[in-house]
């Protein structure tokens, strides 16, 4: 009989340190994702931040050019173009 005593003893302690282990992983698993979450945030930040400046570069490529500058004296014309059509559409639109 004390062999299968033994056996019992030994799947119980086999078991127990597996329902450890899994404990352990959950814990780990659960951090890890809060890890995750925040570098997602922190990822959102920098996106919108990199965002924020290429605008700011871009006004001040048009800022440059209408002070003239040569480097960007196209992109200027074409930006200017555009919008004096957007007026002139908005101006049409009031008109009718």
């Amino acid at each position: 009989m004390s062999k299968i005593e033994d056996v019992v003893d030994s799947l119980e302690n086999k078991i127990s340190k597996v329902l450890h282990r899994l404990e352990v992983l959950k814990q780990t698993n659960a951090k890890i994702s809060q890890e995750l979450a925040i570098q997602q945030q922190k990822n959102i930040q920098q996106q919108e931040e990199i965002s924020s400046w290429v605008e700011k570069y871009e006004s001040l490529k048009v800022a440059n050019s209408l002070l003239g500058s040569d480097e960007n004296n196209r992109e200027t014309k074409l930006k200017i173009n555009t919008l004096i059509r957007d007026i002139d559409h908005c101006i049409a639109q009031l008109s009718e």
